[in-house]
């Protein structure tokens, strides 16, 4: 599935943590009792960090066996079940529309994606973990930004090369910090 949208990536924005904790506490009222915790993860997660403005979001469940029930509350809120898309443990989600997930405010809600993840998923550690690294150190924070936006303008039309550039930086940055946090 070629996604053909340029990759920009934009200065940190205050408003990221608040279009979460607005989409947190939609999702946490509808998944009551099935989600452990819903994270923000990915660069929106890290204050000062340059970023597709595009807020990722893993909401964790004790065990796959209440997949189903979780896929049925999102489908309430408007979100499509896409599967693995090939990563064991976590399953992505799609919004129909903008105002995905639907509240009583009916308004439009932040660009994001939605992953399920079980509590056992190397995919959502790694998450945590990379962002909880960034977030201790501001050094890493600007060095990855660079990064990020000298990417972005090299391979704006190529969101497989952005990221496959990346993979060095984040691969280094786990492997010299796992001990450390």
């Amino acid at each position: 599935m070629e996604n053909q949208q340029p990759v920009v990536i934009e200065e940190y924005n205050e408003e990221w943590p608040k279009a979460f904790i607005i989409i947190k506490s939609i999702l946490s009222d509808k998944l009551h009792g099935l989600a452990l915790r819903i994270e923000h993860v990915g660069s929106t997660a890290v204050p000062k960090l340059a970023a597709k403005p595009i807020i990722d979001i893993d909401v964790v469940i004790d065990s796959m066996e209440y997949l189903p029930g979780v896929i049925q509350k999102l489908e309430e809120l408007g979100y499509i079940h896409e599967g693995d898309l090939g990563i064991k443990n976590r399953e992505a989600f799609a919004r129909k529309d903008i105002y995905v997930p639907y509240s009583s405010e009916g308004d439009v809600k932040h660009e994001h994606h939605l992953y399920v993840c079980n509590r056992e998923s190397e995919e959502l550690q790694r998450h945590i973990m990379f962002r909880d690294i960034l977030r201790k150190h501001p050094l890493l924070v600007s060095e990855y930004s660079n990064l990020k936006i000298q990417l972005s303008s090299e391979f704006r039309d190529n969101r497989k090369d952005y990221t496959e550039g990346k993979t060095e930086f984040v691969t280094r940055i786990m492997e010299e910090y796992k001990g450390v946090l």
